[in-house]
């Protein structure tokens, strides 16, 4: 089954992923990508969709999507290094796996989610993503022109 972004967030203060269940009238009912335990958020809560992130890069921002692929291309089967490894290991790694990273404003503490969440995932969903709605569109065009 492949995995849609724009369904699985990401909550300031909370470990691990969450993937989008329903509105409710206070904010969002989540459930826990590990342990599948269902929650509600309210609209206080800084909720992200992983599809919403991009990392700073030097010829603009590439979204998170497109750096997991990389990782996943440059990993395998292997897991990314942990986010308790060292400041340069994790550097090593981005370096190999974008190396446009702008270095300047993509931090060490960035890349510890972004490895964190690669592993989340790899784990508890799939890193078989689902296509963005603007690719999904620009299709549906290209195949009513024909």
């Amino acid at each position: 089954m492949k995995t849609d972004l724009t369904k699985i967030l990401s909550i300031p203060g909370q470990t691990g992923l969450f993937r989008y269940i329903a509105q409710a009238r206070t904010g969002a009912v989540v459930e826990s990508l590990a342990d599948n335990k269902r929650s509600s958020f309210g609209a206080n809560n800084r909720i992200s969709a992983l599809s919403d992130i991009s990392i700073y890069a030097d010829d603009g921002e590439v979204k998170l999507q497109e750096v997991f692929e990389k990782m996943k291309a440059e990993l395998g089967d292997a897991e990314a290094p942990s986010a308790k490894a060292s400041a340069d290991e994790l550097k090593d790694f981005f370096g190999k796996v974008l190396p446009g990273y702008d270095r300047d404003r993509f931090y060490v503490s960035h890349m510890k989610k972004v490895v964190s969440w690669y592993n989340c995932l790899k784990q508890y969903a799939s890193l078989d993503f689902e296509q963005q709605d603007q690719e999904g569109a620009e299709a549906e065009a290209e195949a009513k022109e024909e």
